[in-house]
């Protein structure tokens, strides 16, 4: 076991490269994600993932497929997994006229979110991929571009019931989960991916409403995502970057104790702190220091990869000169998220009662 693995890396092709087994190798790197760019077939993917893990078999395979339009796999077989919020409208569905029973829809709607859960793991995990950043936690409010249908619902307690019904498919799959994005993303209009978003609300507001469902499912969460957002009557730095969302709120007050990513760094949310474009190094420094146990880093394998490299070294100088300490318990909660059971093969799964009677539940 490696000391502390914080890095996940992205690799730019198809298959990898001299270049790409080079960082998976090196002790700092914890896992991988993949991207579309990644996917040609489901031959293929299975070569990937194998020649991955031939690296080292204990570097955790992920990647975004959540369903709608962040699904990376879509082809070859890979079930068309509808957007989370097809569930939450399934919720509020409870028939009509003489037919209409209250709360059947509810009811539906969780068996929905439990098959979507199971297909979407069980799919993944026969192409040899071990983890899916899912569910969106946060809620509808109808103002966020970047959630959008993404979120289940408007109210934190069918999004937390339908979120531990989809959790519990990926449980049934082997599969860990990843409530994002804490402590709430979809208040704000601004897009991480490309400005810093701002959320004015007070703290008992955000907690009341958006962070609800995280206390609700602490039991069931094996891993949190915060937002790149600036929430300032808490703190003046993104949620991902404070000590005080991270440790005091998340580990403290609601009593996490899984594993929390940093959202990409490469993303403009992730890039300004206290103001100041900081290098990558620097974010990542800063996300680990601030009390993320793993941290991203998308997209910039691509070309030379040069950003890849200046990550690794930079973070290697930092340790050198005590500017961020490994954590044997951070390493610990990396390799709880791999699975434990084996992944049926994807022959096998077509034919399972338990999958085929899944694809049946989805809306």
């Amino acid at each position: 076991m490696t000391e502390h693995a914080p890095l996940i890396l992205d690799v730019a092709g198809l298959e990898l490269t001299a270049a790409d087994r080079r960082r998976l190798a090196h002790p700092l790197t914890g896992g991988v994600i993949l991207f579309a760019r990644n996917w040609t077939d489901r031959a293929q993917l299975l070569q990937l993932t194998s020649a991955i893990k031939a690296v080292r078999d204990d570097l955790l395979i992920c990647v975004d497929h959540e369903g709608g339009r962040v699904q990376r796999f879509r082809t070859d077989g890979f079930t068309h997994v509808p957007p989370m919020r097809a569930l939450g409208e399934l919720w509020m569905d409870d028939g009509k006229g003489a037919k209409a029973i209250a709360g059947s829809g509810a009811l539906r709607a969780t068996n929905a979110a439990t098959a979507a859960g199971y297909v979407l793991g069980s799919e993944l995990r026969a192409c040899g991929v071990d983890f899916s950043f899912t569910p969106v936690l946060d809620l509808d409010w109808g103002e966020s571009g970047v959630i959008g249908d993404r979120a289940f619902h408007r109210d934190p307690r069918v999004v937390a019931l339908l979120a531990k019904s989809l959790m519990h498919g990926l449980l049934q799959a082997g599969m860990a989960n990843c409530g994002k994005h804490f402590p709430g993303h979809g208040f704000v209009k601004a897009d991480s991916h490309t400005e810093v978003p701002v959320d004015k609300r007070s703290l008992k507001a955000i907690l009341a409403d958006d962070a609800a469902p995280y206390p609700w499912l602490s039991t069931t969460l094996t891993s949190v995502m915060p937002a790149h957002v600036i929430y300032p009557k808490v703190d003046s730095r993104p949620a991902g970057f404070s000590q005080r969302w991270l440790q005091d709120i998340l580990r403290r007050q609601m009593r996490f104790d899984g594993a929390i990513f940093s959202d990409d760094l490469s993303m403009e949310g992730a890039r300004r702190l206290d103001g100041q474009v900081v290098s990558y190094t620097d974010a990542a420094v800063a996300a680990l220091e601030a009390g993320c146990d793993l941290v991203l880093l998308c997209n910039q394998s691509v070309g030379d990869g040069q950003a890849v490299d200046e990550l690794i070294d930079g973070l290697e100088k930092a340790q050198a000169q005590g500017r961020w300490q490994p954590s044997v318990d951070s390493e610990s909660r990396r390799l709880a998220l791999l699975p434990e059971t084996l992944p049926q093969p994807w022959d096998e799964l077509m034919y399972q009662p338990a999958y085929m009677q899944a694809l049946d539940l989805l809306p």
